[in-house]
């Protein structure tokens, strides 16, 4: 990705707002690094491209449903990276839009799975078949989590450049905070918020990842599991009058599946006192732009 124009380091910016009480809020603004690859999805690929050299891959293919922001950066990435890549889509209709449009003309090839065989991806019997039809390739899981995606988000915090104590990102397959905890000092702490439903299986996923890559379990990190708001892309009356409210307070336009929950969580933590007064807070802004959009005048 050497070809890219990146903004790095990614900016952090305070977010004052007197909901907070006495906690310290900055935004780590990854979403500003780049148009298509950008937040984690460039921490994550990063150095998929040395990773893919050693395994001596010319091919990579990775999952992802219609509207996957996964798909469309790793289409992208193969393109500047000079990889094949194949991104196999949920869906027996075979959904088609915009985003996949972007990505074929990024010359990725699509391949379908129906959702009940698209729940099994990770058999070797669906890797075999897909192996059989698109000959061998390196394997991407769905959402990027590698060893090398480790590496790239532990550099996130070496970009931060105050002291803070508690790192927060939002967690939907557990990679980005599998790295920031990998990254952080003693003294820190590493909290996800978590994006799914009934998805407390990411305890033992970031738990594997770190024993896989470093060796060992760390004991720096946590994953709440509260603030799903009904599930993976779903919204509640409350997150959407939070992020109306953000919107009016702070121009911010935040998107509902991962940011916008990390951000919701944060708050109602701040009220309840869960995150204690004086707590010098981080939250990385890891997807979809948040857009800076012109405050409404207030009413008075």
């Amino acid at each position: 990705m050497s070809s890219m124009s990146l903004a790095l380091p990614s900016p952090l910016a305070d977010l004052v707002d007197e909901r907070l009480g006495g906690v310290s809020l900055a935004l780590k603004r990854d979403d500003l690094i780049a148009p298509v690859i950008s937040g984690n999805k460039f921490r994550k690929l990063r150095y998929l491209e040395a990773e893919v050299r050693r395994a001596g891959a010319t091919t990579v293919l990775t999952f992802g449903g219609a509207y996957s922001n996964h798909l469309r950066a790793v289409a992208a990435w193969g393109r500047l990276a000079g990889v094949r890549t194949i991104g196999v889509v949920r869906g027996e209709e075979r959904p088609y839009n915009s985003l996949l449009a972007a990505c074929v003309d990024d010359g990725m090839t699509l391949e379908y799975l129906d959702r009940r065989t698209y729940r099994r991806k990770t058999d070797p019997s669906v890797i075999d078949e897909l192996r059989a039809v698109h000959g061998d390739f390196h394997l991407l899981p769905e959402g990027g989590t590698s060893a090398s995606a480790l590496r790239g988000c532990a550099e996130l915090v070496a970009e931060i450049e105050r002291p803070f104590d508690l790192l927060v990102t939002p967690v939907g397959t557990g990679g980005t905070l599998a790295g920031v905890a990998a990254g952080i000092g003693p003294g820190q702490r590493a909290l996800g918020i978590s994006v799914l439903r009934g998805a407390e299986y990411l305890n033992g996923v970031v738990d594997a990842l770190h024993v896989e890559v470093l060796g060992e379990r760390l004991g720096n990190w946590s994953i709440d599991h509260r603030f799903h708001h009904g599930g993976y892309a779903k919204r509640s009356e409350l997150l959407d009058e939070f992020l109306g409210d953000m919107t009016v307070r702070h121009g911010l336009s935040l998107d509902h599946v991962y940011v916008g929950k990390m951000l919701y969580a944060l708050f109602d933590m701040a009220a309840s006192g869960e995150i204690a007064s004086g707590t010098q807070v981080v939250a990385v802004v890891t997807g979809s732009p948040a857009q800076v959009v012109p405050a409404p005048t207030r009413p008075t």
